[in-house]
């Protein structure tokens, strides 16, 4: 018996062909970007690029699904990885362990021929460099805006990113691509309309990217990839 058959008595054959057939691109695997992976992944989808500079950390043990004491230290795509093929043994996957810039961004669109993107970064800089490069050049693209500082999952909806509100990501993501020409070009995103918790948010310093880190709870980044998995498995 196929781990596939539920999956497929509820979208049919053709559509599993379809996901089987189908190449993803999933850009940060933390909090939200492992969430959207395995949701994908155990949707049937046959081939997942994953791609994260970061190594395991205590502090993603509230929130993360690869994150237990028994990881800590490990690569991130690699622990993400090794739980994808317990749950598809067939699953191709291309790992990358890096830290995207504006030109490894663009080139990795370029050489993946992929037939969806899921954006779950959460630093600026390579967040709009790869948007920008999915906008340009007609990638298929969803994105996850802010999780952190928030609470309420009835808060949580797709969107294109002009109309987001209350979401300090959404609002830099904007700025970033209004300076790259792009303003006014749909993009889906998942946010919260939730006012963020000031008094959740922190100011780091040293940090590639960074100026802020959130509180976070367990339920929301989880929810955020779900969201981002449902939409790229409707459209594929």
């Amino acid at each position: 018996m196929s781990f596939l058959e539920r999956t497929t008595l509820l979208l049919g054959a053709e559509k599993m062909q379809r996901l089987s057939a189908a190449h993803v691109l999933i850009v940060g695997t933390g909090g939200v970007g492992a969430y959207a992976a395995e949701m994908i992944c155990r949707a049937g989808v046959g081939t997942l690029t994953l791609v994260d500079a970061d190594c395991v950390s205590p502090s993603n043990i509230n929130r993360q699904l690869i994150a237990l004491h028994s990881t800590i230290g490990q690569s991130k795509v690699e622990v993400l990885a090794t739980r994808l093929r317990d749950i598809n043994p067939d699953v191709t996957l291309h790992l990358r362990q890096e830290f995207l810039t504006a030109d490894s961004a663009a080139q990795l669109i370029f050489d993946g021929h992929f037939d969806f993107v899921v954006d779950a970064i959460d630093t600026i800089q390579p967040k709009v460099a790869l948007l920008a490069t999915c906008l340009k050049e007609r990638v298929r693209v969803v994105s996850s805006m802010g999780a952190g500082a928030k609470t309420d999952i009835s808060s949580i909806q797709f969107s294109d990113i002009w109309q987001t509100y209350h979401c300090g990501l959404s609002k830099s993501v904007r700025s970033g691509l209004t300076k790259a020409g792009l303003k006014g070009r749909k993009l889906p995103v998942v946010f919260s309309a939730q006012q963020a918790d000031r008094n959740a948010l922190l100011a780091v310093e040293g940090e590639r990217n960074k100026k802020t880190t959130a509180g976070t709870i367990s339920y929301m980044p989880a929810t955020f990839g779900c969201y981002l998995a449902q939409y790229v498995l409707e459209k594929l």
